[in-house]
C-alpha cells in the first residue's frame, strides 16, 4: 500500500495542537483524560478510537492515491467512530466533507483519524486535542511525519500494577507473562521515542499523579502551554465520568478520586512467581523509573512457558466473554458491535479484491 502518493498542499491548515497519550492501556489514562478534559482552554479528548484494531485492514485498501480507495477508508473510519462504545457527544461526521478536507494532504489512516479529532476540537474551541489511543505509540513515526507540532504524553505505571490490571481486562491477555511481554514492548518503543525527541515527550508516573494530582497536572499543562485550573482536580461533576463509570466494569473507578492504597494492590492479588516474571522482563524499566523490586528477577523465560501461557490465556478469554455476556450484556453487546463492524469491513475488502 502506498500512503504518500497523493498531492500535498503547500501548507497544512491550522488545527489544534495534536497530542497522543502513550504507551499502553490500563495505566490510569482515563483518570488523566477526564481531568484534563475539565479544562475548557485545553482540551478536546474524546473516548479513543483505538485505531490499532483497524491497522491490519489498511493494506487491503490498496493504493491510497486512488480517490476511490481513500474515500472508502474515510467512510470506514467514520463508521468505526459511529460504533464506538462511548459516543462522541453531539457529533455526526460527513465522509464527503472529511475527504474533501484532507484529500490534498499526505494520505494515511492516521490523517483521517486526526481530522475527526481536529474537527471536534475546533467545534469545542480547544487549543489542544488529545488521542488516548495509547497503542498508537507504535505508529509515532508516521504521526511525526504528518504533524510537525505533535506532542506525546508518556504515562508510566509500575509494571506489576499495570499487568495486574491488564490481567482482568478483556482487551488484553489473561496471563502475567504475556501481558508483561506486551508491557516491555510498548514501554521500549516509548522510551526510544522520548530519548529521540525529548522536547516532544513528557513522561510522568501514574503513582506521582496519585500522590499529588495538582503537581502532575500543572506539569502537563505547562508542557502543553495551557493554563491549569482547579476544576481539573475534581471530576465528580463530570457527566462523562459518571456515565462511563456505569458502562463497563473496567471504568467503574473513574467517577471517584484515585485510591492511593491501590498502588500496591498487586501484592495481594499476584503470586510471587508472577511478580518475579514481571521483574525479570521489565527490570530495566523498573530501575529507570524508580520502582523497587521485590524479587531477584532471574526467571528463565522459555518458549514452552510462553506457549502454555497463550493456551491458558485463550481459555480464560473465552470464559471472560461468556461471563461478560451473562453479567453485563450491554457492555458485551457494545464491544461485539465494534468487533463485528471490523469483521464486516475486512470481509468486504477481501471480497472486493482491492489488494
Amino acid at each position: 500500500m502506498k500512503e504518500q502518493n497523493a498531492p500535498q498542499s503547500p501548507a497544512t491548515k491550522k488545527h489544534p495542537r495534536p497530542v497522543l497519550m502513550i504507551p499502553l492501556r490500563r495505566c490510569g489514562s482515563h483518570a488523566l483524560r477526564l481531568r484534563l478534559n475539565a479544562n475548557p482552554d485545553f482540551f478536546y479528548a474524546p473516548y479513543p478510537l483505538h485505531i490499532v484494531d483497524f491497522m491490519p485492514l489498511v493494506e487491503l485498501y490498496g493504493d491510497l492515491s486512488d480517490d476511490r480507495a481513500y474515500f472508502q477508508m474515510v467512510v470506514d473510519v467514520v463508521g468505526l467512530q459511529a460504533v464506538s462504545m462511548v459516543k462522541w457527544p453531539k457529533v455526526v461526521f460527513d465522509p464527503v466533507e472529511v475527504f474533501e478536507a484532507i484529500k490534498n494532504e499526505p494520505r494515511s489512516v492516521h490523517r483521517i483519524v486526526w481530522e475527526l479529532l481536529f474537527e471536534c476540537g475546533i467545534q469545542h474551541g480547544a487549543r489542544v486535542v488529545m488521542d488516548k489511543s495509547l497503542d498508537s505509540v507504535h505508529y509515532a513515526d508516521d504521526l511525526l511525519k504528518l504533524f510537525d507540532d505533535m506532542l506525546f504524553l508518556n504515562v508510566v505505571r509500575d509494571p506489576r500494577a499495570q499487568v495486574n490490571s491488564m490481567n482482568r481486562a478483556i482487551i488484553h491477555d489473561f496471563d502475567s507473562l504475556l501481558n508483561a511481554m506486551t508491557w516491555v514492548k510498548s514501554y521500549t518503543v516509548a522510551g526510544k521515542l522520548a530519548a529521540q525527541y525529548p522536547e516532544r515527550v513528557l513522561t510522568i508516573r501514574y503513582e506521582d499523579f496519585i500522590e499529588n494530582q495538582e503537581a502532575v497536572l500543572r506539569k502537563i499543562c505547562d508542557f502543553f502551554g495551557i493554563e491549569f485550573t482547579m476544576e481539573m482536580l475534581d471530576v465528580s461533576d463530570s457527566e462523562e465520568a459518571q456515565r462511563i463509570s456505569t458502562m463497563s466494569a473496567l471504568w467503574e473507578s473513574n467517577a471517584f478520586p484515585p485510591i492511593a492504597a491501590n498502588v500496591d494492590k498487586f501484592k495481594k492479588s499476584m503470586s510471587l512467581d508472577e511478580i518475579a516474571i514481571i521483574e525479570t522482563l521489565a527490570g530495566d524499566q523498573m530501575d529507570q523509573y524508580g520502582y523497587e523490586r521485590l524479587t531477584k528477577g532471574k526467571v528463565e523465560i522459555t518458549d514452552s512457558m510462553i506457549a502454555a501461557a497463550r493456551e491458558r490465556s485463550e481459555a480464560k478469554r473465552k470464559q471472560a466473554w461468556a461471563d461478560l455476556a451473562n453479567k453485563d450484556h450491554r457492555d458485551y453487546s457494545l464491544r461485539q458491535l465494534r468487533i463485528n463492524y471490523l469483521r464486516m469491513v475486512k470481509d468486504r475488502l477481501l471480497a472486493s479484491g482491492t489488494k
